[in-house]
């Protein structure tokens, strides 16, 4: 008895070990070829239909259309699953996955996992699934948590907006920015900064902001606020930090100078806080814009002031903007930057474009160095990779910025963009620009 004990022992621990081991193998690649997308953060739908954090609720008309976005990086086929449940009785949905259109029953009425189909994803890039209803016993056709897709090999980048991030900023998508190579000889010298915004016909989705001249303590550009207004908005951030405007000491706050005519003057907060200023003005994708900001710092108070203006280039008009006071730092521009973002999660799901031209700078002395090369980057969706719907480059003289939409031919971050020097430098009569 001692002698089975002593040979068999080793053969069960060996078995047990392989089990668990084969079992943990499995558990592994099942979880490498199966991936959970989370509607609430890469859906989007039409009333009266609503996407939450949970997924996608209140799917009573056939007319709502639900839209869910994810990206293949491998070729092959791809089995799709839904987690949803019914309210009651029987509903039938379609699923228009790939070239497949499916009419699927569902009757679970708690939430499970079900198989709906497979395609064979041709390319890598960006897989679309539409759910629409048919026909429901309920008031519900069904209510969708996740997307589930399982691959037959690995796809390590595989992109969309994970569980437990963010879906507010996963929806509004990847900010792409232009971080403008200022000549060294110049750098702590640079009193002005030019630039001009042409945003294509169509390009002027809601929710875009086209910044032109961001600096190391603000930005300043224009963005579509709704379907009748759109702002010239310029900011300059308080040095203390807190998301609560209305908490920040005197002697820290940002202090409104100047103001042009319609002006508003404010305060914003939730994303650092300062002080905030925005003109209404219809300016018309398709037109030229152009933004000329100023830093005058003071030594003697350790204090800057930033000025901008901005020009109606078909009008041939400067318009005073704001002119702020800023505390704590005396300097001139640095960190020069353009970016295009979405700040309205409702229209991620759209495409929106920007050409950025005639970038110059002016020293101490008002002598101007046109700016020709930039690092183009990304923000934390774009580098968590949840979101691959970026680009920006160069077009001749222009460089470009291109964001939201879903569209395929993403460019790699952090590269350097040369545009061809226009050679045109900014004409302006500085004692002439309107302070008022």
């Amino acid at each position: 008895m001692k002698k089975v004990i002593n040979i068999y022992i080793p053969v069960i621990c060996v078995l047990l070990f392989s089990n668990a081991a084969g079992a943990k193998t499995r558990a592994s690649a099942d979880t490498t070829l199966r991936k959970i997308i989370p509607v609430g953060g890469n859906a989007w739908t039409s009333a009266p239909a609503i996407i939450t954090d949970e997924g996608l609720t209140h799917w009573t008309s056939a007319a709502s259309v639900s839209t869910i976005y994810f990206r293949v990086s491998v070729k092959q086929p791809i089995q799709l699953f839904l987690r949803l449940r019914v309210h009651q009785g029987e509903s039938t949905i379609r699923v228009t996955f790939g070239n497949k259109i499916i009419d699927k029953k569902i009757n679970n009425t708690v939430f499970d996992t079900i198989a709906i189909g497979k395609i064979n994803v041709a390319r890598p890039g960006h897989v679309k699934v539409n759910l629409q209803g048919i026909a429901k016993a309920g008031d519900v056709y069904a209510d969708v948590t996740d997307v589930i897709i399982k691959t037959n090999k690995a796809d390590n980048d595989m992109a969309y907006v994970k569980q437990g991030s963010s879906f507010y900023f996963g929806k509004r998508g990847p900010s792409v920015h232009l971080r403008f190579d200022v000549p060294r000889n110049v750098q702590g010298k640079v009193k002005w900064f030019y630039n001009e915004i042409h945003v294509p016909k169509g390009g002027d989705i809601l929710g875009s902001y086209f910044m032109a001249d961001g600096f190391g303590q603000g930005y300043f550009g224009m963005q579509v606020n709704s379907p009748t207004e759109r702002r010239v908005l310029f900011s300059v951030w308080s040095p203390y930090d807190t998301q609560d405007p209305k908490s920040i000491p005197e002697n820290m706050r940002i202090k409104p100078l100047l103001r042009g005519e319609g002006v508003h003057i404010g305060e914003f907060g939730d994303e650092g806080s300062g002080g905030q200023s925005y003109m209404n003005y219809p300016w018309v994708a398709g037109q030229s814009y152009a933004f000329l900001l100023k830093a005058e710092p003071d030594a003697a108070t350790n204090s800057t002031t930033f000025t901008a203006w901005f020009k109606d280039v078909s009008a041939n008009k400067w318009m005073l903007i704001a002119s702020f006071n800023r505390p704590k730092v005396a300097t001139y521009l640095s960190d020069l930057y353009s970016f295009v973002e979405n700040f309205d999660p409702d229209y991620g799901d759209k495409t929106r474009k920007a050409f950025f031209t005639n970038q110059w700078i002016a020293d101490t002395d008002n002598n101007w160095i046109e700016l020709t090369k930039a690092m183009y980057t990304g923000d934390a969706t774009a580098n968590a990779n949840y979101r691959k719907d970026y680009a920006g480059g160069a077009d001749a003289t222009d460089f470009y910025l291109k964001n939201g939409g879903f569209f395929d031919n993403y460019k790699p971050l952090r590269t350097i963009i040369d545009r061809k020097p226009l050679g045109v430098k900014p004409v302006i009569d500085f004692d002439k620009l309107p302070l008022k």
